[in-house]
C-alpha cells in the first residue's frame, strides 16, 4: 500500500472553535488555562482523526494560537527586546508581538504583517537586531509531539527550515545581513534535532519554501552550507526536506546530493519539478514525498491527471520510495464539505476540502497500486466527475465571452492623461492639504451582525433591513462629519467581506456556509467560489452610497472592490484561464463605476488589496504576462470615467517595491498603501521611483488594539513630507476599520485629524 502524507493540517476548527477562544483569551474572558486545555483538545482531535483516514504521516508542531511563523521566532528566542521588557507572560509576550501592547504606561506595536509567499494568508515577520540571541526559548514542538505520541501516534514533527526563517525575517541589526546569522541560527537547529533523537523521534518535516523563489549564488550557497552542518549531525533521525509553491529548479542538483531522508516537491505549481527529474535523476536512497493534491483550490483531484503524473514519476523512482502528499499545507483550504448542508449536491459533489482531500489521498494511494486502475470503479467515477463539470454548458455566458473578445486597446485606458485630469480634480474637490480619509469599512459591530443575521433568517423584510442599514449610515456619516475627516465613506454596514459581498451580487459565483479558511491570526474569510462566467444583473452599492453623499457636502467615496483581488481571494475555476476570469469582473465592476459616477459620486475607490498575490514568485516567470492581464483589468474598471472623477486604490500586506511602476501604471489618481507595521518603508520607495499617482501611506496600525497617540502620527507625517510632495499626500490608517472596536477606532481618528490640523496650522 502507498504510504500517504499531508503538509500540515488546517487549525481554527471546523467552527472556528481557536478563533473564538483566543478572542475570549483577548477580551478577558476565559483564562490561559482554558485557551490551552482546549487547544490540546482540538490539536489530538484532528490528529486522531487523520490517524484514522490512513494518513501515514501526520504532521505535529502545524499548530499555532496565532501564526507558525511567529512560533518560530518564539521557539529561536528571536523576541525584540520591546516585547521582553514588557515583563509579561510567555503567552501575552507572543499575543504582544502579534498584536501590540498598549496599557496605561506601555505602548508597543506589533511586528508587521506580510503575504505567505502567494497566498492570502499572512505572516509575522520576525526582527532581527543587535539584542538577538538565538537559542532554544520554546518546547512546543517537543510538547506536540508527546502528545501526539500519548495518544499512540507517531508524528512528523514540522518546522520552519532556517533558510526560509532568515531569508523572510527582518534583520535591522548593525552590518549584519541574514547571511551572518547562519552560525548562530545553526546552534538552535541542531539542538532541536538532538532533542529529537533523545525522544526516539523517526521523521522531521523541515520546510524550506524560500527555495522555491529567486535565489542567487550567494543564497544558494548559504543555503547549501547550512544544510551540509545541519544534516551533520541528525543521527537516526530521518529529515524531510519539505518545499511547495513551486519548483526549486535553482538548487535542484544540489539538493539531491545533500544527506536528506526525504523530498517533498510540488506537482501542482511545481510543474517543473518533474522536468528535473527527468533530466537529473533522483537519488536511489531518498523517498519523493509527491505534492500531488491541490491544497490550495478546492476541486475534485483529477485521478486521470494525477496518475499520469505519479506513472512519470514511477519512471524514475521506484513505487515504494514515493510518498503521496499534498502540495502545501492545507491551511489554505476550508475543513470540510459536509458543513455546506444547504448547497445543493449538483454542485457540492466537486469539491474537496481537507477532509476531502484526506480521502483523495487514499483513493489515488489504491489507484496508483492498482495495475488496472482505469477500470477501479473509483477511477471511473471520478474521471465521469470531471468530463461532467467541464462539459456543463450551463454557466457559459457567450455574451459576456464575445465582450471580452471584442476589447480593444483604448478600452484599457481613461481618455485623459492624468497630469491633465489632477487639476481638475483639486478644482472640483477643493480638499485642503494633507486630506484625511479612511480606507472604507468601519466596525462591524455586535449590532451590525445580527441585523446581517436577521436579514438573512428573514426575521427582517427588506425594507426593516434597508431602513437599519440606512440609519447606521447616516450615523456614521455624523460621526466623520464630528471627527472633521475631509472625504467620507458609507462605513460598509451591508458588506459580510470585501470580495464574498460583491461575488453575492454577480452571476457566476457559489457560495458557502461555513468553509472559513484562515487569513492571520484570528481572522478568517469565506473565499467565494468561482463557478460560471461572471457578470453584474443589478447595481451592488449604488443606493448606499449614493444616500451616504445625500447626507452630507463633504465627498464621499463610492467603495468598491477590484477585480484582480475578487478573482485572487476567490477559489477560481480551473477551466478557463485567470485572465479571462478577472476581464469579466471588471466588465461587471465597470458597470457599478458607471452608476456611481451618473449619481455624482466625485470619489470611487476601486481596492485592489491582492493585486500582487498571483504573481509569479520568481520574476523570471515575469513573463507570464500577468501583470499585463491584472493591471489591464483595473485600467479596464475605470477606464469609463469623466477626467474629473477621482479614481482611488488601496493595496496591503505584500512587497510591492520591485512592481511599483507598474502600481502606477494602474493610472489611479490616489492610491493608498499599508505602511504603518513596516516603518513607512514604502514612501523611499516611492520617492526613489518618482511615483506619480498621489498616495496615502498608513499613518497607523488598524490590526492591532492599540491607539496611536497625536504625536507618533504627526511624527508619522512629518517623515512623509520630508520625502513626498505634501501635496500629493493623503492621510488614513492602513486598512479598513471593520475588525477594530468603535470606541478605539473614533479614538484613533481624532488623533490622525488633530495631528494633521496641527501641521497645518504649523507647518514644518
Amino acid at each position: 500500500m502507498q504510504r500517504l502524507s499531508i503538509v500540515s493540517y488546517p487549525r481554527i476548527g471546523a467552527q472556528r472553535e481557536l478563533k473564538r477562544w483566543v478572542e475570549d483569551y483577548f477580551n478577558r474572558k476565559t483564562t490561559k488555562d482554558d485557551l490551552l486545555s482546549r487547544s490540546a483538545e482540538l490539536k489530538k482531535l484532528q490528529w486522531a482523526f487523520q490517524a484514522e483516514k490512513g494518513i501515514d504521516f501526520i504532521p505535529s508542531n502545524d499548530f499555532s494560537l496565532y501564526d507558525g511563523f511567529l512560533d518560530t521566532a518564539f521557539l529561536l528566542n528571536v523576541i525584540p527586546d520591546s516585547y521582553r521588557t514588557l515583563n509579561l507572560n510567555e503567552l501575552d509576550t507572543y499575543f504582544a508581538m502579534a498584536r501590540g501592547y498598549q496599557d496605561e504606561r506601555r505602548d508597543v506595536k506589533a511586528l508587521a504583517m506580510r503575504k505567505w509567499f502567494n497566498t492570502n494568508y499572512h505572516y509575522m515577520v520576525p526582527v532581527i537586531d543587535d539584542n538577538t540571541e538565538f537559542k532554544l526559548n520554546s518546547s512546543k514542538p517537543f510538547d506536540e509531539y508527546s502528545e501526539a505520541l500519548e495518544l499512540g501516534i507517531r508524528t512528523k514533527p514540522v518546522i520552519i527550515g532556517p533558510f526560509t526563517f532568515l531569508k523572510l525575517s527582518k534583520v535591522t541589526a548593525s552590518n549584519k545581513t541574514y547571511f551572518d546569522c547562519g552560525a548562530d541560527i545553526l546552534k538552535v537547529y541542531k539542538q532541536i534535532l538532538g532533542k529529537f533523537n533523545a525522544m526516539q523521534v523517526e521523521w522531521i518535516q523541515i520546510d524550506e519554501p524560500a527555495l522555491v523563489t529567486d535565489l542567487d549564488k550567494q543564497d544558494i550557497e548559504f543555503f547549501i552550507s547550512l544544510y551540509q552542518e545541519l544534516l551533520s549531525s541528525k543521527e537516526a533521525l530521518k529529515v524531510l526536506l519539505q518545499t511547495y509553491f513551486g519548483d526549486i529548479r535553482d538548487v535542484y542538483e544540489k539538493v539531491i546530493s545533500l544527506r536528506i531522508d526525504a523530498l517533498g516537491l510540488d506537482f501542482i505549481e511545481g510543474e517543473k519539478n518533474l522536468e528535473l527529474i527527468k533530466k537529473y535523476g533522483f537519488p536511489k536512497d531518498v523517498i519523493l514525498f509527491a505534492g500531488v493534491v491541490n491544497g490550495k483550490n478546492i476541486w475534485r483531484n483529477s485521478y486521470e491527471k494525477t496518475i499520469g503524473i505519479l506513472n512519470s514519476l514511477a519512471a524514475s523512482i521506484d513505487k515504494e520510495r514515493i510518498v503521496l502528499n499534498t502540495s502545501c499545507s492545507l491551511l489554505h483550504v476550508p475543513y470540510t464539505v459536509k458543513n455546506e448542508i444547504n448547497m445543493d449536491e449538483k454542485f457540492k459533489k466537486h469539491f474537496a476540502f481537507a477532509e476531502e482531500k484526506l480521502d483523495e489521498l487514499v483513493e489515488l494511494g489504491e489507484l496508483f497500486n492498482d495495475a488496472s486502475y482505469e477500470q477501479n470503479k473509483k477511477y471511473i467515477q471520478n474521471v465521469s466527475l470531471i468530463k461532467e463539470k467541464a462539459e456543463d454548458t450551463a454557466y457559459i455566458d457567450l455574451q459576456i465571452r464575445q465582450r471580452i473578445a471584442n476589447l480593444k486597446e483604448s478600452d484599457f485606458s481613461r481618455s485623459n492623461r492624468f497630469e491633465e485630469r489632477t487639476g481638475l480634480q483639486k478644482e472640483r474637490l477643493k480638499l485642503p492639504v494633507l486630506p484625511t480619509t479612511t480606507i472604507g469599512s468601519f466596525p462591524q459591530t455586535a449590532e451590525i451582525k445580527e441585523i446581517r443575521k436577521q436579514y438573512k433568517n428573514k426575521s427582517l423584510s427588506f425594507e426593516q433591513y434597508n431602513d437599519k442599514i440606512k440609519e447606521k449610515i447616516a450615523q456614521i456619516i455624523r460621526l466623520q462629519e464630528e471627527i472633521g475627516l475631509d472625504v467620507l465613506v458609507h462605513g460598509e454596514f451591508e458588506r459580510n467581506d470585501m470580495v464574498e459581498y460583491f461575488g453575492e451580487n454577480l452571476s457566476g459565483f457559489l457560495f458557502t456556509e461555513k468553509a472559513w479558511v484562515q487569513s492571520y491570526g484570528t481572522r478568517c474569510v469565506k473565499p467565494p467560489i468561482i463557478w460560471g462566467d461572471i457578470k453584474r444583473t443589478k447595481p451592488i452599492t449604488v443606493e448606499y452610497i449614493a444616500y451616504a453623499q445625500s447626507l452630507t457636502s463633504k465627498p464621499v467615496k463610492g467603495m468598491l472592490t477590484g477585480p484582480v483581488t475578487i478573482l485572487n481571494w476567490s477559489f477560481p475555476r480551473e477551466d478557463i484561464s485567470l485572465r479571462e476570469m478577472a476581464f469579466q469582473i471588471a466588465l461587471a465592476i465597470k458597470e457599478e463605476v458607471t452608476d456611481l459616477e451618473n449619481r455624482g459620486i466625485r470619489i470611487i475607490q476601486i481596492d485592489e488589496a491582492a493585486l500582487r498575490e498571483k504573481l509569479p514568485l520568481r520574476r523570471q516567470d515575469w513573463n507570464s504576462h500577468y501583470l499585463d492581464w491584472a493591471i489591464k483589468a483595473f485600467r479596464l474598471v475605470h477606464s469609463g470615467v469623466k477626467h474629473y472623477t477621482q479614481i482611488h486604490t488601496h493595496m496591503c500586506y505584500s512587497e510591492f517595491e520591485d512592481i511599483i511602476k507598474e502600481i502606477d501604471d494602474m493610472d489611479a489618481d490616489v492610491i493608498s498603501f499599508e505602511a504603518a507595521r513596516s516603518d513607512l518603508s514604502i514612501i523611499d520607495v516611492l520617492k526613489r521611483n518618482n511615483f506619480r499617482t498621489e498616495v496615502g501611506p498608513g499613518v497607523y496600525d488598524i490590526h492591532s488594539p492599540r491607539v496611536p497617540s497625536k504625536e507618533e502620527i504627526r511624527q508619522a507625517i512629518i517623515k512623509m513630507v520630508g520625502k513626498l510632495d505634501k501635496n500629493k499626500l493623503w492621510i488614513n490608517p492602513d486598512c479598513g476599520l471593520k475588525t477594530r472596536g468603535m470606541e478605539e477606532t473614533v479614538q484613533s481618528l481624532k488623533n490622525m485629524v488633530a495631528a494633521v490640523e496641527e501641521l497645518r496650522n504649523n507647518p514644518v
